[in-house]
């Protein structure tokens, strides 16, 4: 079983997680209707890159 040698000091544990923070969800304004929606997602009225691809029921 592998065990390290040396412990791992809080700078360099912390220097690697220095990349793990939680970003903001990346948003989009759609053309046509002007709705905010997560990128590569169709918005809430069913557009996608300004056209109708889903019909709400």
């Amino acid at each position: 079983m592998a065990v390290q040698q040396n412990k791992k000091s809080t700078s360099r544990r912390d220097m690697r997680r220095a990349h793990d923070a939680i970003t903001g969800k990346a948003l989009s304004i759609e053309p046509t209707t002007g709705e905010v929606h997560r990128r590569h997602h169709v918005s809430p009225d069913g557009f996608y890159r300004g056209k109708k691809v889903v019909d709400k029921v």
